[in-house]
């Protein structure tokens, strides 16, 4: 009887030990997620702003060609 509440107490460490050890590397999994995340939101943001400027550029040259044949 005391061996096999020995061996459950053993079998429970042992599953918390597995949850826990899970949890960390899921925490860790989630962290670097995150952080490639948010350099990707970075470069697309840059992106956004580069491709902003250049429709900028290119309607003020559309209007100019525009206006001057008019």
């Amino acid at each position: 009887v005391q061996a096999a509440d020995s061996l459950l107490k053993l079998i429970s460490e042992l599953k918390q030990t597995a949850i826990f050890s899970g949890f960390a590397s899921l925490s860790d999994h989630v962290k670097q997620r995150k952080l490639e995340l948010g350099q990707q939101s970075e470069q697309t943001e840059r992106l956004l702003a580069t491709i902003s400027e250049q429709m900028v550029a290119s309607l003020k040259e559309i209007e100019s060609h525009y206006y001057s044949s008019v």
